[in-house]
């Protein structure tokens, strides 16, 4: 191989003559080409990869994550872009893998006073209900429950866990959502679902005042059914389960409606398309791209700033450049 020694430094070096390289022309992607003036070999300088290997420019990884987080889908961008739709998924996977990193390097020690939870459903390959018998057993496909934490002031997506909607997510949910909040008191909202009860005393007992808000539904007339509409819910009752909640906070409604926000803004969560995810690992970058853009880049229309800024995680308004440089 060839080195260059410092950055700035047009000379290149063979590393097998140890004799100064001449330039050679040009590589057909730009790059200059270098021949040692002893052996004859040939090099090309360094490639600049900045998004793990790939050789897609940044401003055009940049175009099609906007597309994404905006609720195109694959298909729309490739037509939109020219890019292929494998590389427009392999972008997505990087972008997310560092909007991972991202959040879990800043979300952390937040100070909070009123959380709220809820789980948003979605699927992977086929729905629950559609699997075969020897799927049955197969938790990469079918049901994909995301459980999501929200600050009702800030605005901010605290923690969030994809899994089967059971007991071992919500455990895992919560004690990301620990390690996400400080410790200071704060007042923690859920619906009905029992999972939580065992989660929330066990892991944030010494931190939170937990209630639960449960709402009855009430069944509509066979004339009036329809597959896809939600029945009506005719009463909601608070309970407290755990601390002194304030009755007036016990709430949902601020998740429920980032929920919208998911389901609006990812093109794989949009009902009675085939925009769904055919993979788990892509469905969860999906995520991680979502959730990075609404706390950091996306302003929030109520706020008239982002959540981080609400929340003094960050100073400024990110742009999608600086979450893909961030991590």
């Amino acid at each position: 191989m060839a080195q260059l020694p410092e950055k700035g430094n047009a000379k290149m070096t063979c590393s097998n003559c140890r004799v100064e390289c001449r330039k050679f022309g040009k590589h057909r992607n730009g790059l200059t080409r270098y021949q040692c003036r002893e052996c004859k070999r040939t090099f090309t300088e360094p490639h600049n990869k900045p998004l793990g290997g790939m050789y897609t420019e940044v401003a055009r990884a940049e175009e099609v994550l906007k597309l994404l987080v905006e609720g195109c889908s694959i298909n729309t961008i490739e037509r939109v872009t020219g890019v292929h739709h494998g590389t427009i998924v392999k972008i997505l996977t990087v972008a997310g893998e560092r909007c991972e990193k991202i959040m879990g390097k800043l979300i952390v020690n937040i100070l909070v006073k009123d959380v709220q939870c809820d789980e948003i459903w979605g699927y992977v390959r086929k729905k629950e209900a559609h699997k075969f018998p020897f799927e049955k057993d197969d938790d990469s496909i079918g049901d994909a429950y995301c459980f999501v934490a929200i600050e009702r002031h800030s605005k901010l997506v605290l923690n969030f866990a994809l899994g089967r909607r059971n007991q071992a997510t919500t455990d895992a949910f919560i004690e990301g959502l620990r390690g996400a909040t400080a410790p200071h008191r704060f007042q923690i909202s859920t619906d009905g679902f029992q999972p939580y009860i065992s989660a929330i005393t066990t892991t944030l007992s010494d931190r939170c005042d937990f209630a639960q808000l449960i709402k009855v539904y009430g069944e509509a007339p066979e004339e009036e059914r329809r597959r896809y509409s939600p029945p009506d819910v005719t009463s909601a009752e608070k309970v407290p389960v755990m601390g002194d909640p304030d009755p007036e906070k016990i709430c949902t409604s601020h998740v429920e409606r980032q929920n919208l926000t998911i389901r609006m803004q990812m093109r794989r969560l949009t009902r009675l398309t085939n925009a769904f995810s055919k993979k788990w690992e892509n469905l969860w970058a999906a995520y991680c791209l979502h959730f990075a853009w609404y706390n950091f880049v996306r302003r929030h229309q109520s706020l008239r700033m982002t959540p981080a800024m609400a929340a003094g995680v960050t100073g400024h308004m990110w742009t999608m450049r600086e979450l893909l440089e961030a991590a």
